[in-house]
């Protein structure tokens, strides 16, 4: 054995006596290899072990290895990586800005099969042939999603993305120039006003991150209930409460979709009720939750924002042969008030294309949606609609015609 595996041998017969959680305790694990490291040098005196060409470096390799995710460890690390994927052993692969590149980072399938249990280790969740894909949250925050064969070819395919959490309010994304002041200035005062709002987008366009900028606009009094599959919005707010999905066990039972969730927030008496991510039939019950004036947003993936109303619109088919169009319709037109359609370009660049606004109105069985900002050459423009629901603004406080012409400011 050489000196790194013999020392790693070493701190991990020190954490088995110790009883200590590597995950939950890398401050203790630290002052493990600390000792390991000094008794190490006792045996390199006396000639019994290998000299370490550098102790600091061999220090970190441990932490990693130990109580980290090993060769992983560097990437999650890295302010500056977004999302880590393994396709093979010898392709893990990193983004940065958007734009993916391929790391230098080479293991094998052992080592894949061990980093992927070490994850999955403080999660709850399983993955076996009658699980083949899990989508689970790592104690740092980031999203863990994970495919075996044999749904993949021969591979499994690992996605690590990062929670990074660089906007808590719409100011960081006008400082990221994301969107410009007036439509920042805009959106603002629809939060305020309890306009519901949808934020569509690809993936990776940034959905979330905008969705929690949002949030910064949300007075402090006001009681929020999140729904996630998986936790990323990770709110600051004085009165929050956050659920995330749950999978079924070994005996197929206790799943709690989300459905599930959107019911049940409904009776935690909130303020304001936030879909982390809308792609089935929770969307009806979505729906209803905001028809019946509980204000609320929620992200969902779509190519424009009159794509994103239109999925709204075939979603809630899903749940059940008894919804049918002619409710679904209106139903999409009274309840969704703003839709934001963010995009990324090939060079990682993420910013808003437009924002649509609902009038409320259905002709020919289409809903009525009007451009109140769209992108001329690179530069989000006022358009020339209005949003819905003048009487909200007013309770609000807000001269909305003051707003979008420019004769309001926002801080």
């Amino acid at each position: 054995m050489d000196a790194i595996a013999l020392l790693e041998h070493d701190v991990r017969e020190r954490v088995r006596h110790s009883g200590i959680d590597p995950v939950s305790d890398p401050q203790a694990i630290r002052g493990l290899i600390t000792d390991a490291l000094r008794d190490y040098d006792r045996q390199v005196l006396r000639g019994y072990a290998p000299a370490l060409p550098d102790a600091e470096r061999t220090a970190k390799e441990l932490l990693d290895t130990v109580a980290g995710f090993g060769p992983l460890q560097r990437h999650l690390d890295d302010p500056e990586v977004e999302e880590i994927w393994i396709n093979s052993p010898t392709q893990v692969f990193v983004a940065r800005q958007g734009v993916a590149e391929l790391t230098n980072t080479v293991l094998t399938q052992d080592d894949v099969a061990r980093l992927v249990e070490q994850m999955l280790k403080s999660t709850g969740r399983r993955l076996d042939l009658s699980t083949p894909f899990v989508d689970a949250m790592l104690p740092d925050g980031s999203r863990l999603h994970v495919v075996i064969p044999d749904i993949t070819r021969s591979n499994m395919a690992v996605n690590i993305r990062k929670f990074i959490a660089r906007a808590t309010h719409l100011s960081d994304l006008v400082a990221r120039g994301m969107l410009p002041t007036n439509a920042a200035t805009f959106l603002d005062a629809c939060v305020r006003a309890g306009l519901n709002i949808v934020v569509a987008g690809a993936t990776g366009a940034g959905k979330t991150t905008f969705l929690r900028a949002l949030t910064g606009s949300v007075s402090p009094l006001e009681r929020i209930v999140t729904v996630e599959e998986v936790f990323e919005l990770n709110l600051t707010h004085r009165d929050v409460v956050a659920m995330q999905c749950r999978g079924a066990n070994l005996e197929g039972t206790g799943e709690i979709n989300l459905r599930r969730l959107v019911k049940e927030s409904l009776r935690m008496r909130p303020d304001r009720v936030i879909v982390g991510e809308v792609r089935e039939a929770e969307s009806l019950d979505l729906l209803l939750a905001l028809n019946s004036g509980m204000p609320g947003m929620a992200t969902l993936h779509a190519n424009s924002a009159r794509e994103a109303v239109t999925k709204l619109t075939t979603l809630p088919l899903l749940a059940g042969e008894n919804v049918t169009a002619q409710f679904v319709v209106p139903t999409v037109a009274q309840a969704i008030d703003i839709v934001v359609h963010i995009q990324r370009d090939r060079t990682g660049y993420r910013r808003v294309n437009e924002i649509a606004a609902l009038s409320g109105r259905i002709e020919q069985d289409a809903i009525e949606v009007g451009l109140m900002y769209h992108t001329v050459g690179d530069t989000l423009t006022r358009a020339d609609a209005y949003p819905p629901k003048a009487e909200q603004f007013q309770r609000a406080g807000i001269d909305v015609s003051a707003l979008l012409n420019g004769r309001d400011t926002w801080v």
